[in-house]
């Protein structure tokens, strides 16, 4: 009976396990089918040459035209690119399109350029509720934006640039709370902006360029994060719009604005593209405009700015181009104008400069159209001489007065500072640089999906390993197999009967330490999963012959074989160095890892104290965070969880700050003086020029990145290591700016006809050529 009961429950298993099976062959062969329809409903395009019944979409390496990612069997990135200009398709149903492509309800990333679709946009695309990016540019889709787009909820990145879009934009893109990235440039947009735009707290860049809006612009101050905001070529006006301190680009050309700028523009420190030719703006033309500490681009042309400039005048060094062309300004061009760099383009016509060349016209020229526009006053009032001089008798007197009381109270103050605690201050760093690639800006998901696709989570579930199966995979534990030991375990290196590796670490525990106690770390271990983490497969328990309680526990963890971060950064015995690029990915890579521990399934437990040396890199070149430290023979996790509760985020990026600090510099770092050191030169470079930044980082890389990026990631840098916590930026706003930057050097690359088209190409020629000796470049967790 026993036997029979045997027999079948294994039956059962067996059947049960196939049907699994044939459940992810349909389930693959459902999705296969579904490309295969969109290809058909694509009039077979080029790009789509190699897609063929056989074709294993989810395993299919991803190109600058193709790209499918998929995550446990589902489709969650699709990417399509046609060629630039392309005509529009014939006998195209973008209805059957749409209702072929909401059977992927696992897309979270729809890219699909430059194909042809022509038509309304269809409100069922709503229902692919995953949706985080949304890329349909270069089409030719007209009509409305349906509104259905506003239950998107997860959307992080809307872009429909280039189509025939017309009506308004929807209100319901209010509802929108995560969006990051609105463009609709190159559309027939029209009316006037909706006030909803203001209440898109999370958006970063507003892009609305050669539509037909008009009206004023919403009051933009309370979007905190707005960096980039693109409104050329429309009919808005005439008000100066109302954006906060973080702006870093504001494009208002060509538009019906007639206002003066606002005062608060010359506080916008982090302002580095500024255009609003081609308007009316009124009023006088600010000078410190030229001297902002991050602008780069100024274009005021065009429009009826007054005033008078002066030789003295300051100026960024950082200044490329300036165009004060064709307003009302009179006085001396300012010497700084003359004397920068040689690459900086300076334009000036047309205005009553005392430049001696026939550009200029005569001040009266400028008196009189001022006068037209109601700038200045019609008429001056004429003083007598005597009461000139009596006024200038009582003022001379005030002055006088006012000087002897000021001395007195700068005397008295300096005494009280002597004797008075010295109070805190708190430094003022520019955040968040932002380049002339910011048009580029989230509209290629490229570099963000090669990278994902490099360190997607192709591992196998976690679970329960005998511990037979780890004697047979270390050959019964032999010193051959040794790696390293501290004083609570130590680590191995095996091979299963697959012929993957693995690492072994060996804990001891005691007798005192119960088995609840034992599983609920495991329980937390076991959650470790993630694409930049060394993360766990399993584990294994042995127990004590006399009352089965547990005397050893074996964590298995994936086996990561490139070395550490800073072997390929700084060691000087590195069989290479890391490119920019490279750099740059492995920051993003160690960012994102570090937010998963501090924010994760177990937040507030694991982030502490990660250096570079816990940095390692797989066969990919992808950075995985080797050392979590984790407790795992504590009895007490709840304490653990309290002790840095409220500044823990902040000192786990101050931690990254260190490790971005090595990365850039190409040196060792191992004290906090070596910090403090380091982190002054690169915030004095930020003020200066290109050829200063690049003197501060490692020769290795310094005349293969763009100064755009360099300049993006030093300025991070040294925000992570802010002396107090509520200067240090969070680890959101960190990783945002570093695909920022990843973004503007695969921009600059590209327009630089660079061989290395993408930062994942970097990855893929160092793989082939590094070291594949596993023992000798590999640490474990």
């Amino acid at each position: 009976m026993e036997k029979h009961l045997g027999l079948k429950n294994l039956l059962v298993l067996l059947v049960l396990l196939l049907s699994i099976s044939i459940s992810e062959q349909l389930q693959s062969s459902s999705q296969a089918n579904i490309l295969s329809r969109i290809r058909n409903l694509l009039n077979y395009p080029s790009v789509l040459s190699n897609w063929n019944n056989d074709t294993d979409f989810c395993n299919t390496e991803p190109s600058s035209s193709v790209t499918v990612i998929c995550y446990e069997g589902n489709i969650t990135q699709l990417h399509i690119i046609g060629s630039k200009g392309a005509s529009q398709l014939h006998n195209f149903s973008i209805d059957s399109f749409v209702t072929t492509l909401v059977e992927l309800p696992s897309l979270k990333v729809l890219r699909l350029v430059s194909l042809g679709l022509y038509g309304p946009l269809p409100s069922k695309l709503s229902r692919l509720s995953s949706l985080e990016i949304l890329d349909l540019s270069s089409n030719f889709f007209h009509s409305n934006i349906p509104r259905e787009i506003s239950s998107l909820t997860s959307l992080q990145s809307l872009i429909l640039d280039g189509n025939k879009f017309t009506g308004r934009l929807p209100n319901g893109l209010g509802s929108l709370v995560v969006l990051a990235v609105l463009s609709v440039k190159n559309n027939s947009l029209e009316g006037r902006l909706p006030d909803m735009l203001g209440s898109l707290h999370n958006l970063r860049v507003l892009s609305l360029s050669r539509n037909n809006f008009t009206g004023d612009v919403p009051d933009l101050s309370g979007v905190k994060n707005l960096q980039v905001l693109d409104l050329e070529d429309n009919a808005l006006g005439p008000k100066f719009p109302q954006v906060s301190s973080k702006i870093q680009s504001i494009v208002l050309r060509n538009n019906k604005f007639t206002s003066g700028i606002l005062e608060k523009v010359q506080s916008y420190h982090q302002l580095e593209h500024m255009d609003i030719s081609s308007n009316r703006f009124m009023g006088p033309f600010p000078p410190s405009l030229l001297s902002l500490p991050s602008i780069t681009y100024l274009n005021v042309a065009g429009n009826k700015l007054t005033g008078m400039l002066f030789e003295d005048n300051q100026c960024n060094a950082g200044l490329d181009f300036v165009d004060l062309s064709t307003n009302l300004l009179s006085g001396r061009l300012p010497s700084c104008l003359l004397t920068g760099p040689k690459h900086r383009i300076v334009r000036y016509s047309n205005n009553c400069l005392a430049t001696g060349d026939r550009t200029q016209h005569p001040f009266s020229f400028c008196r009189n159209e001022a006068l037209a526009v109601g700038i200045l006053p019609h008429h001056h009032k004429h003083i007598p001489v005597s009461k000139l001089v009596l006024a200038l008798i009582i003022c001379g007197s005030i002055i006088g007065g006012v000087v002897l009381v000021c001395a007195t109270v700068i005397v008295v103050r300096k005494f009280l500072a002597k004797i008075a605690t010295p109070r805190k201050t708190t430094r003022s760093i520019v955040e968040n640089a932002a380049s002339t690639y910011t048009s580029k800006l989230f509209t290629d998901a490229k570099y963000v999906t090669r990278t994902m696709k490099l360190g997607s989570l192709s591992l196998p579930s976690y679970r329960t390993f005998s511990s037979e199966e780890l004697k047979i995979a270390t050959n019964n534990f032999d010193a051959a197999t040794f790696i390293g030991n501290s004083s609570d375990d130590q680590m191995y290196r095996g091979q299963l009967k697959d012929g993957s590796y693995i690492t072994i670490r060996c804990l001891q525990t005691k007798r005192k330490n119960s088995s609840q106690n034992s599983m609920h770390h495991i329980e937390l271990m076991s959650k470790l999963r993630h694409n930049h983490l060394v993360s766990t497969l399993g584990h294994c328990f042995e127990c004590y012959l006399d009352d089965s309680s547990i005397s050893r526990i074996f964590l298995i963890f994936e086996y990561v074989s490139n070395g550490t971060l800073r072997s390929w950064i700084s060691d000087e015995h590195a069989n290479g160095r890391l490119t920019w690029t490279q750099r740059i990915a492995a920051a993003i890579g160690v960012a994102r890892g570090m937010q998963f521990l501090h924010t994760g399934n177990i937040p507030g437990v694991f982030s502490n104290n990660i250096k570079i040396t816990d940095i390692l890199l797989d066969q990919n070149f992808v950075a995985k965070i080797c050392s979590y430290n984790l407790p795992i023979l504590d009895e007490n996790v709840k304490e653990l969880k309290s002790i840095r509760a409220n500044y823990e985020e902040k000192l786990v990026v101050y931690d990254f700050g260190v490790i971005l600090l090595e990365i850039i510099s190409g040196k060792q770092i191992n004290t906090k003086n070596e910090v403090r050191v380091i982190q002054n030169q690169l915030q004095e470079s930020i003020m200066s020029n290109a050829m200063s930044r690049k003197d501060v980082v490692d020769p290795a890389i310094r005349n293969s990145c763009s100064d755009e990026s360099l300049k993006t990631m030093i300025e991070i840098c040294c925000r992570c290591l802010e002396q107090y916590t509520e200067d240090i930026p969070s680890i959101e706003d960190v990783i945002w700016n570093l695909q920022f930057a990843a973004q503007v050097e695969d921009s600059w690359r590209k327009d630089s006809s660079s061989s290395d088209a993408s930062p994942i190409s970097h990855l893929y020629n160092l793989s082939r050529n590094s070291n594949s000796n596993n023992n000798s470049n590999s640490m474990s967790v």
